[in-house]
């Protein structure tokens, strides 16, 4: 959502604090504010004034006309405020048809002061700029200030004036407050821009001798300017409406919602409500509301929301376990119904968003037994199937009833399945399987293309509708009736290579010459190509880094989809209408602040461009061109037969319900002319009429069909031109949010625009007034289907439309990675692993998610426990790792790997490739000892060999017996790190047989020499071995394999390795320069000369 309202407190702050006029504004951050956890000691302590001054007080809680309900307290010292607030904190009131319960109140001076210095004030968006309205007489009493307020509109990308506001706004004020006025006005409406505010009210405004007062005050903000405006903003807290309470799982939800790039919304309506929702797609989530009220469900509807945008398993995971949380608190007597429901999704993987709503059914299945919960499901998309399998499936094993059902089923059948209202079939008829779609039964290979690419009914007879009404010469036309073509080339801005593929494909199927997609635009990467599949062919795209280079190579490409984010949509979108190829642009992002949709219609309509966007799926001409990810998967295209032209055109606000339609249209008609999803956001780049009327000047279309939306206007242009007889051919129309009227308290639907702000923009009175103007209107969205099969048979009785021989499409073979994903094929994998997983939710280390790693506490131990050896190792196991990994960390600069590191790094060489160079030296002699001493003491061992004959043997053999000897270290001096080590070991270790053997040879070998002693390595080594056969976590086989395998060297590897990295880092620091041996420590022996 954007325009979210704020406090009173919240918008006097921002006031306050950035208002720039030489206005004197008064009362500057004299608000205080009380709740029922308030200490009124300590309040005074923070506000003397409230101990000196009269004062007012009043609710600040999103209430309207407060005064008229007599929620101020006026002209109070502090012991009056607090009696007043003893009958009203805490309580609950009604206001309009909202109750709730009165909570917080804001205390302020009491400004005395004459009816004629008040007056009232309003800033409020529109389309075309912002309003601002005056009235010299303002206060409780106002009235209808749409009637009687001076206007002034400022255009979008306008400044405001001084002479402006005196002659347009002023007129009715007396002289000596009119540069008062002025200069807070033009302050405030700067104020107003620049922390993108979408509506500011003040009534009353007192202007006195001693300067301004803003009394009372409300203000709506654009919420998704968040990344602009965060530093003066601050965190802003965006209180319920009225009415409703603030619950924390609303509060959750919207937190997941803001970590993430999909959508996730959560409104509880009524808690204790029997039919709960988790619907997919903010249109669908309206028109499912809409049908449980319908139906007389209002009053148990539990919730509003929605998820979309393609939510990862573990988002719609965490979704769904609120929403079984909470319809699990309370029982009912009817028991409960959850719908799951959802429009055909076009780019959503049904399969995976339903393994999280599955992991959450399994969670909660008990609860949901016990309060006797059904559960409805029906979706569509891709994968959709497997996703419906894996949902009942759920529901045998649990025992929990759900039915059901995919796109053969109608959107909102379920919610009357799941009322009573209509029977639950048994055996639904199931849709084909994806893969279905894609084997070309009839045997051909490809189709006449002439079958497809003009309109479906153009081969016939032309007869077009005899028209109701004449059109009206001299009417507004639409920039232009054809946006897209068989011949349309376009670019595509952002490195969406899915949905790239999937415009292939769809042109591919529609038998287009050449690939729809000219080239790419990706400013993060330099200029390259990028490999996409042309049927079974391989192609390249360009992909520029400068959308000059991209538009200056391809003269040919009149369209940009842009699928920048919300950051960089408008910039990428006002760069691109620089060029006048360009006429038409798709902006996919949703979350652009409205200012800067605002700049962008504004720049298109001056350079002729059509937007379609923002906040949309964009739109399709079958059989000529799509947009993006519209119409679905491959699959879904086949079904809903958009590979050839029929003769329906519609226009939807809603991505997913565009493509609902697409499945309604193809099984109610001959299939879909043209649709355009124009966006959810409150004011789209093109509008309704914009595609309606361009729909009425092209003569394939032969009907028409509007999903219109709550909020707005737009749609009475629709029966205004319908009436005037511009719109001759028959339009089908029916808008969405019927439901918002039957609310107590507002509530914000899905889209951003979803809100109706007065009684003409709510979808009840939008869909009486096409009714009367002549368009055909359904009573719900459950009977658009029959409305719009009965106009569509009327007009093949009549000859209109004359339906063509269905053709088959060609074939496109599916892509590996879907195709697998399916469970279609399968192959042998490259590599194996079985020491970690990256691929879900969490990263897992040996089958341990990360987070309980480090609940654990298992430290570096543990980790190199689990990668290495795959086990949880014993705490005392872990601690031995890391203490070898500390005494084997360095051991000075003079050792061979330590002095290649210092070389290397003197050299000037990266870290890299002086850690490298370093750890190359590591071997046999230097530091490899390990796992050399652990076989060579193990052998010994194991065979029954006596220490003394072990010595004898390795001495008969000439071997060095390994991690024996030291160069400096003696019996005399012995290694502390040995000694650390060894006290720890006969401590904590179960049984050191083979460190007992190890010290038995230590004793021979010192009383030869008494350097010979079990050195760090050999000591690591044997201690190992002991540490692997008596943990308890491995078999004797497995404990020698890992020394077999070199894992004992990996502990010198890995511990050196630190010491390497300080001796580079060192040497950095120290800024030393190429290293050169000196000569004196060189003996050069060379060969005497020898004469011939």
């Amino acid at each position: 959502m954007s325009a979210k309202a704020i406090s009173e407190q919240t918008g006097k702050e921002f006031l306050y604090k950035y208002i720039c006029t030489s206005a004197a504004v008064q009362n500057r951050f004299h608000y205080a504010s009380v709740t029922a956890e308030t200490d009124f000691d300590r309040l005074v302590q923070e506000h003397p004034w409230l101990l000196t001054e009269r004062l007012v007080v009043k609710p600040d809680q999103l209430i309207k006309r407060r005064g008229k309900l007599g929620l101020v307290g006026i002209n109070l010292d502090l012991n009056g405020v607090k009696e007043w607030l003893k009958s009203r904190l805490m309580r609950e009131a009604t206001v309009g048809k909202a109750k709730g319960m009165l909570k917080n109140f804001l205390i302020e001076p009491f400004v005395p002061h004459k009816q004629e210095e008040e007056f009232y004030v309003c800033i409020y968006a529109t389309r075309e700029g912002d309003y601002v309205l005056f009235h010299h007489e303002g206060g409780v009493d106002v009235g209808d200030v749409d009637a009687k307020a001076k206007k002034l509109l400022i255009g979008v990308d306008e400044k405001i004036s001084a002479d402006s506001v005196k002659k347009e706004l002023l007129t009715n004020v007396p002289n000596d407050k009119k540069e008062v006025l002025t200069s807070f006005i033009i302050g405030l409406f700067n104020l107003y821009e620049d922390l993108f505010f979408t509506y500011l009210e003040i009534n009353p405004l007192v202007v006195t001798k001693k300067g301004v007062y803003v009394l009372d005050m409300a203000a709506k903000i654009d919420a998704t300017a968040d990344y602009i405006c965060k530093a003066k903003w601050g965190n802003v807290e965006f209180p319920p409406p009225f009415g409703r309470e603030a619950y924390p799982e609303e509060a959750y939800i919207a937190d997941l919602d803001a970590k993430s790039g999909a959508s996730l919304k959560l409104t509880l309506l009524n808690p204790q409500g029997r039919i709960w929702t988790m619907v997919a797609g903010g249109g669908a989530s309206v028109v499912y509301s809409d049908t449980i009220c319908d139906l007389g469900g209002v009053d148990e509807l539990a919730n509003y929301g929605e998820y979309s945008g393609a939510p990862s398993e573990q988002q719609t995971y965490d979704y769904a376990k609120t929403i079984l949380s909470l319809m699990t608190r309370e029982k009912h007597h009817d028991g409960k119904v959850l719908i799951i429901g959802g429009s055909i999704a076009n780019f959503t993987n049904v399969a995976a968003t339903f393994k999280g709503i599955v992991r959450a059914i399994r969670d909660y299945q008990v609860p949901l037994k016990e309060h006797e919960v059904t559960i409805f499901v029906r979706r569509g998309g891709p994968n959709y199937q497997e996703g419906l399998r894996v949902m009942g499936e759920v529901g045998k094993t649990t025992g929990i009833p759900i039915h059901v059902f995919g796109t053969e089923t109608h959107m909102t059948a379920i919610v009357g399945m799941a009322l009573g209202h209509r029977p639950i079939p048994n055996q639904p008829p199931v849709a084909a399987h994806t893969a279905n779609f894609l084997l070309n039964s009839s045997g051909s290979t490809s189709t006449p293309v002439s079958s497809r690419t003009a309109s479906f009914s153009e081969n016939k007879a032309k007869v077009e509708s005899s028209p109701a009404k004449k059109a009206k010469t001299g009417a507004p036309i639409a920039k232009g009736a054809t946006l897209f073509t068989k011949q349309t080339k376009s670019l595509v801005w952002g490195m969406q290579t899915r949905a790239v593929q999937g415009m292939m494909d769809f042109d591919y199927v529609c038998s287009r010459d050449e690939p729809s997609v000219a080239a790419m635009v990706y400013p993060f990467t330099g200029d390259h190509k990028q490999k996409f599949y042309w049927g079974h062919k391989e192609i390249l795209v360009p992909v520029y880094k400068n959308m000059s280079d991209a538009i200056k190579k391809h003269p040919d490409v009149d369209v940009l989809i842009n699928f920048a984010s919300l950051r960089s949509a408008f910039d990428s979108t006002m760069e691109t209408m620089q060029y006048s190829q360009i006429h038409t642009i798709a902006i996919i992002a949703e979350g652009i602040p409205e200012a800067h949709t605002r700049k962008i219609i504004k720049a298109a309509d001056q350079k002729g461009v059509t937007i379609i966007g923002p906040a949309t799926v964009g739109g399709i001409k079958p059989g000529c061109f799509k947009i993006g990810n519209t119409g679905g998967m491959l699959d879904n295209i086949l079904a809903s037969k958009l590979y050839r032209p029929g003769s329906v055109a519609y226009v939807s606000r809603s991505g997913g319900m565009s493509n609902e339609l697409n499945n309604i249209i193809s099984r109610t008609t001959d299939g879909v002319f043209e649709g355009v999803a124009i966006g959810g956001d409150r004011y789209p780049g093109s509008v309704f009429t914009d595609h309606v009327l361009r729909y009425q000047d092209t003569p394939g279309v032969k009907m028409i069909v509007v999903l219109g939306e709550i909020g707005g206007t737009e749609e009475y242009k629709i029966g205004q031109a319908i009436k005037e007889g511009r719109i001759t051919k028959p339009v089908v129309c029916w808008c969405i949010g019927t439901c918002a009227t039957m609310f107590s308290s507002e509530v914000q639907f899905g889209h951003a625009g979803a809100c109706a702000n007065q009684a003409s923009e709510t979808a009840v009175a939008k869909n009486q007034a096409l009714k009367e103007a002549g368009a055909f209107v359904p009573k719900s969205f459950d009977e658009l289907g029959e409305v719009i099969t009965s106009v569509y048979d009327d007009l093949v009785t009549k000859g209109v439309i004359q339906p063509a021989e269905e053709m088959p499409p060609p074939t496109v073979p599916m892509d590996y990675s879907w195709a697998r994903e399916l469970g279609l094929i399968r192959k042998p994998a490259s590599f194996m692993t079985s020491i970690c997983d990256e691929r879900g939710q969490e990263l897992i280390y040996a089958g341990m998610p990360i987070t309980e790693v480090f609940k654990s506490e298992i430290g570096l131990g543990g980790t190199l426990g689990l990668l290495w050896f795959q086990r949880r190792l014993p705490r005392y196991a872990c601690q031995f790792i890391e203490m070898c990994l500390m005494v084997t960390a360095d051991h000075g600069p003079a050792v061979s790997g330590a002095h290649n590191t210092i070389v290397c790094a003197r050299a000037g060489k990266d870290l890299i490739s002086s850690l490298t160079s370093g750890l190359l030296t590591i071997g046999d002699r230097f530091g490899g000892a390990l796992d050399a001493a652990a076989k060579q003491f193990s052998k010994a061992f194991d065979s029954g060999m006596l220490p003394m004959e072990f010595v004898n043997k390795m001495k008969k053999d000439g071997k060095l017996i390994m991690g024996i000897g030291h160069r400096v270290k003696s019996i005399n001096n012995p290694d502390m790190r040995v000694q650390i080590l060894k006290d720890f070991v006969k401590q904590h270790f179960p049984s050191t047989q083979l460190l007992d053997y190890a010290l038995d040879v230590e004793k021979i070998t010192t009383s030869k020499k008494p350097n010979l002693i079990l050195n760090v390595d050999g000591f690591i080594g044997v201690a190992f071995v002991d540490l692997l056969r008596t943990c308890g976590g491995f078999t004797r086989d497995e404990a020698d394999e890992f020394v077999e395998i070199g894992a004992l060297n990996g502990i010198f590897v890995l511990g050196r390795s630190m010491g390497f990295i300080g001796h580079y880092l060192d040497q950095k620091r120290l800024k030393q320069g190429l290293y050169r041996h000196p000569w004196d420590d060189i003996s050069y022996v060379l060969p005497e000369h020898m004469s011939m």
